[in-house]
């Protein structure tokens, strides 16, 4: 999951949510891709998951990737839980999936490389220190109790929201992984064409790279688990857009839809304040009951953008 924004000053006009948006256009010479690969970790001699702390866990591979391949630490609350280097990141999701954010490369022969060289080094820090890592689209053995959650704050505010909200909210967070792709676009007619085009391939590619059929030891009568969790995790913030293929949407239509989105948190000097279930257009109107008083700033919507989950989204 993403990491905090930062920089825009103060929204002071509704049209900005949506030229925040537009500002993500870029002439296609400048066009990218990236890509988010996500892994489960475990103890080679138990198979059971790897804690956050100890000398097989999460905070052993993450030191090891610093100290030994050269990447930036990221701490939050003096805790260590993530990581940067030449434009990628490495973060953590909720149970402790190993995420790697890829930095924006040119071509798909740029990315294979980029994760094959990340996966070569988690590798070699995983192999010193007993854990091994799969892919796979949801925890094949592993209870909900056996997954330690992360020491990131918005995983805390998420963890109790969840089960407010649906059923399958905290198996997503703990105990599914996924690989999702960036793309770039030049202009609002682009924009558009791609997400439409994402939105239909999408049970297309979930057919095609489904790899999650067992659940706690045993099969679960599904081929991909967890695209089965995420039909019944919060569905104000999941599932296909069909507003996206009618006539006139555009920057302006997706910008609505995520003010209708129920809010997490508002970030603030390194904090992350509870806002679950608030509304970001009373945040506009300085009616916020997180922070009254207070108006957003671009980098609190740029936040509240990274927590839309459909099938495919618009971000900057």
């Amino acid at each position: 999951m993403s990491i905090p924004q930062s920089g825009g000053g103060p929204i002071e006009r509704h049209e900005q949510l949506a030229e925040y948006l537009a500002s993500g256009c870029k002439p296609k010479e400048d066009w990218r891709i990236g890509t988010e690969h996500e892994k489960f970790g475990y103890c080679k001699d138990t198979q059971r998951p790897i804690p956050y702390e100890g000398p097989r866990s999460i905070l052993a591979v993450l030191e090891g990737l610093r100290d030994v391949h050269g990447w930036a630490p990221v701490e939050e609350g003096g805790k260590l839980i993530g990581l940067e280097k030449d434009g990628a990141n490495v973060s953590l999701e909720p149970g402790g999936q190993l995420e790697l954010s890829g930095a924006p490369l040119e071509t798909i022969h740029q990315t294979c490389d980029e994760v094959n060289d990340h996966l070569r080094d988690v590798k070699d820090i995983a192999d010193k220190v007993g854990v091994g890592f799969i892919g796979l689209g949801a925890a094949p053995i592993w209870t909900h109790e056996d997954m330690p959650l992360m020491p990131k704050g918005r995983y805390k505010l998420m963890d109790s929201y969840m089960q407010k909200v649906g059923t399958m909210g905290r198996t997503m967070m703990r105990r599914t992984c996924t690989v999702q792709v960036n793309l770039d676009f030049s202009s609002e007619t682009d924009m558009v064409q791609k997400l439409r085009v994402a939105l239909a391939l999408q049970p297309v590619a979930t057919a095609l790279f489904a790899n999650s059929p067992f659940f706690e030891g045993k099969p679960n009568g599904h081929k991909s688990w967890r695209s089965r969790v995420w039909r019944d995790l919060d569905p104000a913030r999941t599932g296909m857009l069909p507003f996206v293929f009618e006539e006139g949407f555009g920057f302006e239509a997706y910008a609505d839809y995520a003010l209708d989105v129920p809010m997490y948190f508002v970030y603030r000097d390194g904090k992350y304040i509870d806002a679950l279930g608030q509304s970001f257009r009373d945040f506009l109107r300085g009616e916020l009951p997180a922070l009254p008083g207070e108006k957003p700033t671009l980098s609190d919507w740029a936040d509240h953008l990274t927590t839309t989950f459909p099938e495919a989204r618009i971000k900057k």
